[in-house]
């Protein structure tokens, strides 16, 4: 079994198609049953139309930085051997924002618009992490 020294996200009802979907190496976001809206991530309300119809649907992959924020600070251990870091937030193709990592990249390097593609990282057996690196 593989774990991980770095904090596992929890597998939820609502976020478990997500989670299996990274598991196969694909991306799948929300889409509103009614509006169709896409949005990450998942909740059970659309912030568009307020209708309680979901689905989950794959999506490119593909997006370009938004923005990011290069952490000095560390605040877990699981991290110490990567600081600095960036979080990056991807603006998908397809729409929707994202929190991810940047790999590839120092810190430094990364700009605004930078164009990206997505990759997986296994964090645990269960667990596969969607990050992002240069298109």
């Amino acid at each position: 079994m593989t774990t991980s020294t770095k904090p596992v996200p929890d597998i939820t009802q609502e976020n478990r198609p997500f989670f299996e979907a990274a598991k196969r190496r694909e991306l799948f976001v929300q889409r509103c049953g009614a509006c169709g809206v896409l949005r990450f991530p998942a909740r059970e309300i659309c912030s568009a139309c307020l209708s309680s119809r979901r689905e989950w649907v794959k999506v490119s992959g593909r997006g370009e930085v938004f923005s990011f924020n290069v952490m000095h600070q560390l605040y877990h251990p699981g991290f110490a051997s990567e600081v600095p870091y960036a979080v990056v937030v991807i603006k998908l193709a397809e729409g929707p924002k994202m929190n991810s990592n940047l790999l590839g990249v120092p810190p430094q390097e990364i700009r605004v618009g930078m164009p990206v593609r997505v990759v997986f990282e296994d964090l645990t057996d269960e667990v596969t992490l969607p990050k992002f690196a240069p298109a």
